[in-house]
């Protein structure tokens, strides 16, 4: 097990109920192995805790969860040799899906959470005193050096992990946007590069960088109060050129929204019925998510904390727990 968390009050220490009452005989999991897998982002855990404690529910045989990036992860399901994925997202992880075999292989019923943004942001303050809205406006050398960090005349963003799908991303808008020699993508661990962004927006220092929702970083610097999103000037995708990355709300930050799915192998999610149903039914609302990671960030991330936060969370929504639960048990009597 990883770690756990703990949100608001829905996040206190609580008796889980799911299967009190029940014989192991009884559980549709019994005697089946489960291997969870999961990236080294430990923002992450929650969302797989709580699959994993579903599927212990369901008397599956849950075993510790192995640390794979995600294109590896995607293979090693694909293969059998890892059973699930809690945190895949589409369309984002599309690569790795179909790299890995896709829907020959794997699965990605339901939605684990929706609505999921990605883009550019910078601080409020630097927005409003400069005009700035949007990322083409880097081009000019008087605004990159309000996020020149080293004294090399290149604004500098804190971008993406190498390997991960937003580094191709990332690169190819520097690209297309003619911004390459205006902004230096900085890359290396994501939660350490972040860190100094946080340092510098304390000390009202300009701050340009890269995130997604729902995540711990905007419950820290919340956009529209600390920060605001940066608009691009065109649509543009290194796998797809027809791509529309415009939101419903008309504003476009050159990356579409996404929803988190549960990545399962495929023969797995075929012959057991109860796993399945539980998979598609599972849901997280991403401001849950982002209040989790939060208390992360702060200093909750030890395998306590977050088993906390999964117990408190699952009893704030006890009744819908036990309907996913119930629905799966049934689903594997037909």
């Amino acid at each position: 097990m990883f770690k756990k968390l703990t949100m608001t009050a829905a996040f206190g220490v609580i008796a889980l109920t799911g299967t009190m009452g029940l014989s192991a005989a009884s559980l549709p999991g019994k005697n089946i192995s489960v291997i969870p897998v999961q990236s080294a982002q430990d923002v992450e855990s929650f969302q797989t805790e709580l699959v994993m404690e579903g599927l212990r529910q369901l008397g599956y045989d849950v075993k510790p969860k192995a640390e794979l990036e995600y294109a590896t992860a995607h293979v090693a399901i694909a293969n059998g040799d890892a059973t699930l994925m809690a945190v895949h997202w589409q369309p984002q992880h599309n690569f790795f899906y179909a790299n890995a075999g896709g829907e020959a292989k794997l699965s990605r019923e339901g939605e684990l959470s929706r609505y999921g943004l990605q883009g550019y942001l910078i601080d409020k303050a630097t927005a409003d005193k400069y005009g700035i809205t949007n990322i083409e406006q880097l081009k000019d050398p008087k605004i990159a050096a309000l996020f020149d960090t080293n004294g090399d005349g290149t604004a500098d963003l804190t971008g993406c992990t190498p390997g991960w799908p937003c580094e191709r991303v990332i690169e190819h808008h520097l690209d297309v946007y003619g911004l390459k020699g205006a902004v230096t993508h900085n890359q290396g661990s994501y939660e350490a590069l972040m860190t100094e962004v946080f340092r510098r927006f304390q000390a009202g220092e300009p701050v340009l960088y890269y995130t997604w929702t729902p995540n711990y970083v905007s419950a820290a610097l919340v956009p529209g109060k600390d920060v605001v999103w940066l608009e691009v000037p065109f649509s543009a995708s290194p796998e797809n050129q027809n791509v529309d990355t415009t939101m419903p709300n008309g504003k476009n930050y050159g990356f579409t929204a996404n929803t988190q799915h549960i990545a399962a192998n495929k023969e797995f999610v075929e012959n057991n019925p109860a796993a399945a149903h539980f998979i598609k039914s599972i849901f997280i609302p991403g401001n849950d998510i982002n209040a989790q990671n939060y208390h992360m960030f702060k200093g909750e991330r030890s395998e306590a904390d977050i088993d906390r936060h999964v117990k408190g969370w699952i009893q704030a929504n006890q009744q819908k727990w036990d309907q996913w639960i119930a629905e799966a048990k049934q689903a594997a009597q037909k």
